[in-house]
């Protein structure tokens, strides 16, 4: 009988994560915030002497959540800075990718997302209005790296990833870092928030 292959990798915290039945106790938030600082946003198309990475866009994505809902109680900020932690492990695919893989990548996601929620004591799902504004400020994310860093026009950008409020903060330029700098952020951010709950 053939041994399935291997479904676990190893972490730089010595954990090994199961990614077809992942566990909260197998996740350490150093472990995501290493692979996210070195995870390149848009398959590392992107103007810049660094990729920009999956961290520093949560970063961005929790700034912008918190400054169109204020009031948002601290662990909606700790998922909206967790949004894409899956991509630690699964690697961070563009839109079209996604849709040419099919529904095996959400569920893989789905999974990861759940146990890493569990782990850092947020349910495994939120409710669906959290979960809309979250992706409200990723997409308006995408809409600034999209026109700031990856090449593409203010009239593709508003195409693919809608148009941003025209009385929204929005950050002056990016400027993709260091990926151990942008992990350092990370961590310091999951624990201001963590501290907060």
């Amino acid at each position: 009988m053939a041994t399935p292959p291997r479904a676990w990798q190893r972490m730089l915290s010595g954990r090994r994560l199961d990614l077809l039945d992942p566990t909260p106790l197998d996740i350490e938030i150093e472990d995501i915030a290493h692979g996210l600082a070195f995870v390149a946003r848009w398959n590392g198309q992107t103007h810049g002497e660094f990729a920009y990475s999956v961290a520093e866009h949560s970063l961005l994505v929790v700034d912008l959540y918190r400054a169109a809902q204020p009031k948002a109680p601290v662990k909606w900020q700790l998922a909206a800075l967790l949004h894409d932690a899956p991509e630690y492990v699964i690697g961070d695919m563009i839109s079209p990718v996604k849709a040419a893989v099919g529904p095996g990548y959400a569920e893989l996601d789905d999974r990861l997302t759940a146990a890493i929620h569990l782990r850092f004591g947020l349910p495994a799902a939120i409710p669906a209005t959290v979960k809309k504004q979250i992706k409200k400020a990723d997409k308006m994310s995408a809409w600034l790296e999209a026109t700031q860093i990856a090449g593409f026009t203010i009239e593709e950008a508003n195409r693919f990833f809608g148009q941003p409020p025209e009385d929204g903060p929005l950050p002056d330029r990016l400027n993709p870092r260091p990926p151990m700098e942008v992990k350092a952020e990370f961590i310091a951010r999951f624990r201001k928030l963590s501290e907060q709950i």
